[in-house]
């Protein structure tokens, strides 16, 4: 597994734009949130957090389930993923060898962010760093699983920006990160508050400043009981994608 995410680093590498995306998505956060009170405004008080939140929800809804989408789709298309196959490593390993880099990624922008925050904005102590590692870890394996479910729907690399559209805007949309789901219809604010990434959002405004989704500031006692809708989210997010890749996922093109 080592070996293949070794050689699915090297690909993501020579990709020109991954690379720029990889390195201009923090520093554009930083920059938008800096030049923008209003959305700092809408994303949270604490300007710092608001950062983080920012680039953790945009880092795993549009770098880690779009670009495993394609990276999976060119290697079943290539038919690296039937070869493979035959080889020693489980279809487990096979598939957490092309996540790993692009999970590797999105981490060091999350940890850039973090760090660009902690430089030119007012950093606070996270209020429940617990919760903050659970929104990146579930949510991460959430959208892992996503994008390895939504290559059956993907027949060619050239029809991935159609097929991941959905995926990529509704859940970014209705996440809280540009509007308040509160000011919302109450019928599209439920909707919002199941999708994927509204909960990663939720877990990270709570671990980080302690604002609650109707806008109560806790401590980490108080925070414990607010982040337990959110993590069950998450979860069955986890069971959903993760059967409907076992029972849909190809391994090779349909000719």
């Amino acid at each position: 597994m080592a070996a293949l995410g070794r050689s699915e680093g090297v690909l993501l590498r020579r990709n020109g734009l991954a690379v720029v995306i990889a390195l201009a998505l923090p520093v554009s956060a930083v920059l938008g949130l800096r030049s923008s009170p209003e959305l700092a405004g809408v994303i949270g008080s604490d300007t710092g957090a608001a950062v983080v939140t920012a680039v953790a929800a945009v880092s795993l809804n549009l770098f880690v389930y779009y670009h495993l989408v394609t990276a999976l789709v060119a290697r079943r298309e290539e038919l690296v993923l039937k070869r493979l196959r035959t080889g020693e490593p489980s279809d487990l390993e096979i598939l957490a060898g092309t996540a790993a880099p692009v999970v590797a990624v999105a981490w060091a922008q999350i940890a850039l962010a973090a760090l660009a925050a902690a430089i030119w904005f007012d950093v606070t102590r996270p209020v429940n760093l617990l919760l903050v590692v659970a929104a990146i870890v579930l949510g991460t394996a959430v959208f892992v699983l996503l994008a390895t479910a939504s290559t059956a729907l993907t027949p060619t690399v050239e029809l991935a920006q159609a097929t991941t559209t959905p995926m990529l805007v509704i859940p970014l949309i209705l996440s809280g990160l540009y509007l308040p789901l509160a000011d919302l219809p109450r019928t599209v604010e439920l909707v919002g508050r199941l999708l994927p990434l509204t909960p990663v959002v939720d877990l990270l405004r709570l671990g980080l400043s302690g604002t609650t989704t109707d806008g109560r500031t806790v401590d980490f006692a108080g925070s414990l009981a607010p982040a337990v809708p959110s993590v069950l989210t998450l979860l069955a997010w986890t069971v959903v994608g993760g059967l409907a890749t076992r029972r849909w996922f190809r391994w090779e093109p349909r000719r």
